[in-house]
C-alpha cells in the first residue's frame, strides 16, 4: 500500500465503535483493561457492530480515493486503468456507450458508402463500354445495310438477279372505284 492511503487498523475500528456506542456499557458485555488496552468480552452484538463500522470505514476510504482520483489525472493513471475507476466515468457510462455506438455506426456507414461508390464507378465504366460497343455495332450495321453493299454481296453469292435500276422509279395511279 502507498503511504498516503488510509490504513484502517483493528484499533481504529474499535475506537470508532466505542465512540458510536452510548456511554453506558450493555449488560451482557464486560469491559476489562489490561496493559493499557481495552478489550470487550461479549456476545455477537459487538462483533456485528465492529463489522458494520469496519464496512463504514471501508466505504469512507473508497469515497476518499474516488474524490482523490478525480482531480489528479495523469497519463500513467489513464494507461494503468486507474482512470476508469473514477466516479466521473461511472456516472457517464451511458454517454460513453452512446458515443461508442455512434462511432460504430459512423464507421459502418462510411464503409457501406465507399462500397456503393465503388459499385457506381464500376457500373459507369461498364455503361460507357456498352455504349461504345453499341455505337460501333450500329455503324457497322449502317455500312453493311447500304444498297450498294447489299447488291454487291448478292452478286458475289449469285443468289439473286437483283441489280441497280437503269430508269428512275415512276408512280402508278390506280383509279378509285
Amino acid at each position: 500500500m502507498k503511504d498516503d492511503e488510509l490504513i484502517i487498523t483493528n484499533e481504529e475500528v474499535m475506537s470508532d465503535s466505542r465512540a458510536a456506542e452510548p456511554s453506558a456499557a450493555p449488560k451482557d458485555s464486560v469491559s476489562t483493561e489490561s496493559g493499557g488496552s481495552k478489550t470487550e468480552a461479549s456476545g455477537s452484538a459487538p462483533s456485528q457492530r465492529q463489522e458494520a463500522t469496519f464496512r463504514e470505514a471501508l466505504e469512507r476510504q473508497a469515497r476518499e480515493e474516488d474524490s482523490r482520483h478525480g482531480h489528479d489525472i495523469s497519463i500513467i493513471k489513464i494507461l494503468g486503468g486507474d482512470f476508469f475507476t473514477a466516479q466521473i466515468l461511472r456516472r457517464q457510462i451511458w454517454l460513453m456507450l452512446l458515443i461508442a455506438c455512434f462511432v460504430v455506426f459512423y464507421i459502418s456507414n462510411r464503409y457501406s458508402c465507399q462500397k456503393s461508390l465503388l459499385e457506381i464507378d464500376k457500373l459507369k465504366k461498364e455503361l460507357t463500354d456498352v455504349k461504345y460497343k453499341a455505337l460501333s455495332t450500329s455503324s457497322r450495321l449502317t455500312e453493311v445495310s447500304r444498297q450498294s453493299h447489299v447488291i454487291d454481296r448478292l452478286k458475289e453469292n449469285r443468289d439473286s438477279t437483283l441489280h441497280i435500276a437503269d430508269q428512275p422509279p415512276f408512280i402508278i395511279q390506280v383509279p378509285e372505284q
